[in-house]
């Protein structure tokens, strides 16, 4: 199985088209963030200190819960075109076993997901110190590495449900196009969730990047927002965490970072049943 996986891995670093499509979302993303939704965000903020800082480590929050996902979509590229070039008959007729096989491109998928998050991560954190913002700590470094495994496992999770429905190449990428333009809405990353309609909320809510991208929030935003809010009152700061989803109100309730990372965590099983659950009635 190990040998497998890195087979897989080195079949998705060496296609640099791969990679490229695979952080193309984030691309976009960025390149709108530049353009006018970064301008478009402040203008729809009251001023208030280090209102900069907040925008910019909110935005990259969003993008390393983005990444987590459409880095292993991309991974899981190869499982489809090997589906649709029939390639996998020849892995079947080698003494590997089907469930190794399938181990094989969920390890691979989750390790590109993590190796490109942390990437991202350590990118992120050389921006803020280069454009001279709060860079995180070890400690914190340690705690958002955390959070990449875990968005990373759930992401890779409803990916691979998702890719067990594809045959061919083609309806593959069209879904992918699909789902990297609609992640950032999704996950309330290209307009803060409180300037969304009440239906489209409760969406971001239940999507499990939105959790994600909230526990990257809690964790790179932690100062700019101690600088941002020390002289304000704590409602005031409450109500920009929920506006922002730096935290979600369900229900009346304000999340926390242990609800976060146990629907995280829930996801992750709910979705790895559900895949192998649907690719082992396949293979009869």
């Amino acid at each position: 199985m190990i040998a497998f996986a890195k087979r897989n891995i080195l079949l998705y670093f060496r296609d640099k088209a791969t990679v490229f499509f695979s952080l193309l979302a984030v691309i976009i993303l960025i390149a709108l963030y530049v353009l006018f939704l970064g301008d478009m965000t402040a203008k729809g903020l009251p001023d208030f200190p280090a209102k900069k800082a907040v925008l910019t480590s909110w935005f990259i929050a969003g993008i390393l819960a983005v990444t987590s996902m459409t880095t292993t979509l991309g991974s899981f590229g190869i499982l489809v075109e090997d589906r649709a070039n029939k390639t996998y008959m020849d892995f079947y007729s080698s003494p590997i076993s089907r469930a190794n096989l399938v181990g094989g491109y969920i390890v691979s998928a989750l390790v590109v997901g993590f190796i490109m998050c942390m990437l991202a991560l350590l990118a992120s954190n050389m921006y803020l110190y280069v454009s001279g913002e709060s860079v995180l700590s070890f400690g914190k470094m340690i705690a958002a590495g955390g959070v990449v495994i875990l968005s990373v496992l759930a992401s890779g999770s409803m990916v691979l449900l998702l890719v067990s429905f594809f045959k061919t190449s083609n309806a593959f990428a069209a879904a992918s196009t699909v789902i990297g333009t609609l992640l950032g809405f999704l996950a309330g990353i290209y307009i803060p969730i409180g300037g969304l309609p009440d239906y489209i909320q409760a969406v971001v809510k239940i999507f499990p990047v939105s959790h994600s991208a909230a526990l990257f929030r809690q964790l790179i935003m932690d100062a700019p927002l101690l600088e941002a809010f020390s002289t304000a009152p704590v409602a005031v700061k409450q109500a920009f965490e929920i506006d922002m989803g730096i935290l979600y109100n369900i229900n009346g309730k304000k999340t926390t970072p242990f609800f976060s990372i146990m629907y995280l965590s829930a996801t992750t099983l709910l979705f790895f049943g559900l895949s192998l659950l649907v690719m082992r009635r396949k293979s009869k």
